[in-house]
């Protein structure tokens, strides 16, 4: 571990550097956790021996997760039924490690802001808070600071590239093990939290910085009254999202082919199925290459766009083995933080029809569907 290897090292140089290292650390209780750390770079100061001007001044940098989402809305408005209820409550659960402002881990690099940009410190912590500070010994200079969160239990998206912040970036892991044209991913299993931070560094000058972490991924359900229809499976799968997220100019990026396994909820009651994923946002009908919206006061209000931005393919299987499938379209942006909830019955002939505030989605049905030549899905 990397933070085991820097405490080694400090060891080392206890003697050396006595006048360079002070921490303390405290757990405050309440949903407000703050941790503070005195935290020294050997590579900063390890090199130095009597004079040891170049450590810097201590400077302290406070970190706090803001969640903004939709999620309780959502559930209260379209899950308010009482034969939702069993439904809103399993959903809620799969999601509690989704939509939380609560940190497990979060990981910290210092860039160099020349051209390269290279990574000139990292740091890994685990935190279980909203907040957390540090106090730092850093050497004067210009800094562009980038961190993530809950990376450790997501299992499906990786911090890559980190080594310099230009590519920094999260990116998900593929089912496929082989070379395909479409990549099938799971679900992620965490809320993902992101921040940048431009640092100048000053000598002789008390400074405090203050980063705030925004959700980088978001959700969907599906939500299926299976009432008076006769179904040996039912699969989902759900397609239109980014593959990864560049931390330094904050931007999705779509450049493959992603397919995402929708998890059905493990309930045995009522006629109603619901099936939920977490992943990258979709498009935004606004801009080619989405960015993270963050700064306005409704975040998910969104215009309709006239083209499908993300997709839905339900396929049904009948009791005589015949599969349909059904395709729903929507035209709205998914975005950061957003949970969106789509609510629908399944006819007898296996088609699925939007109801209430999804009506407005596009269907399109096949009925006695087959598996064409192209990618086949590993489910």
């Amino acid at each position: 571990m990397i933070q085991n290897h820097l405490f080694s090292r400090l060891d080392a140089y206890r003697k050396q550097m006595t006048a360079c290292v002070a921490a303390t650390a405290w757990l405050r209780r309440g949903v407000s956790v703050l941790l503070l750390v005195s935290l020294l770079f050997a590579s900063a100061c390890a090199m130095i021996d009597e004079d040891q001007s170049d450590c810097g001044d201590s400077y302290r940098i406070g970190y706090e997760l803001r969640l903004v989402t939709n999620m309780s809305t959502k559930l209260q408005t379209e899950l308010n039924l009482t034969s939702d209820v069993y439904v809103a409550t399993e959903l809620r659960s799969y999601l509690r490690d989704i939509f939380t402002d609560k940190a497990h881990d979060i990981d910290l690099s210092f860039y160099d802001v020349d051209t390269e940009q290279h990574r000139l410190y990292h740091w890994i912590d685990t935190i279980d808070a909203n907040q957390t500070s540090y106090t730092l010994h850093l050497p004067m200079r210009e800094y562009m600071h980038l961190c993530a969160a809950n990376l450790e239990d997501n299992l499906l998206v990786d911090l890559d590239g980190d080594e310099y912040c230009n590519s920094a970036r999260l990116l998900q892991r593929p089912l496929n093990t082989r070379a395909a044209a479409v990549d099938t991913i799971r679900p992620h299993k965490t809320g993902l939290f992101t921040a940048r931070q431009a640092m100048d560094v000053l000598e002789g000058i008390d400074q405090s910085f203050d980063v705030h972490l925004y959700m980088a991924n978001c959700a969907t359900a599906l939500v299926l009254d299976t009432a008076g229809s006769d179904l040996r499976d039912i699969k989902v799968l759900t397609t239109g999202f980014a593959t990864s997220f560049s931390l330094r100019d904050s931007t999705y990026q779509f450049t493959d082919s992603v397919v995402v396994v929708n998890d059905l909820l493990p309930y045995e009651q009522g006629s109603k199925l619901c099936f939920a994923s977490v992943n990258f946002p979709s498009r935004d009908n606004r801009e080619p290459d989405t960015k993270s919206i963050i700064e306005v006061t409704e975040p998910f209000i969104a215009e309709s766009s006239r083209e499908a931005l993300w997709t839905m393919f339900v396929r049904a299987t009948l009791a005589d083995h015949t599969v349909t499938e059904t395709v729903l379209s929507m035209n709205k942006p998914l975005r950061a933080g957003q949970l969106e909830i789509i609510k629908a019955f399944v006819r007898s002939d296996g088609a699925v029809v939007p109801t209430g505030s999804a009506s407005e989605v596009g269907a399109t049905v096949t009925l006695d569907w087959k598996e064409g030549g192209g990618h086949d899905i590993e489910l």
